[in-house]
């Protein structure tokens, strides 16, 4: 799994979903979704990181989709 970026309408709030890894373990944590919170401030800067969260997978799935529902969008920044 790669990264999942997404950007709110107004194109000044960011998330990002990728899998969860723990700092003690080389492979990848596969019960848990890393959620990080991103603003951007300006147009030609890049996001600054506001927190993370972790989610259990279903959980991260229905943030995910109720994002979509609120017309974020799909992007690679």
């Amino acid at each position: 799994m790669e990264e999942y970026t997404l950007i709110n309408k107004d194109r000044i709030r960011t998330k990002v979903f990728k899998l969860f890894k723990h700092i003690s373990n080389s492979s990848p944590c596969i019960e848990a979704i890393e959620i990080s919170y991103e603003c951007v401030y300006k147009r030609s800067n890049k996001p600054v990181m506001k927190g993370i969260s972790v989610e259990n997978i279903e959980e991260a799935r229905k943030e995910y989709k109720k994002l979509l529902e609120e017309n974020w969008k799909k992007t690679y920044i």
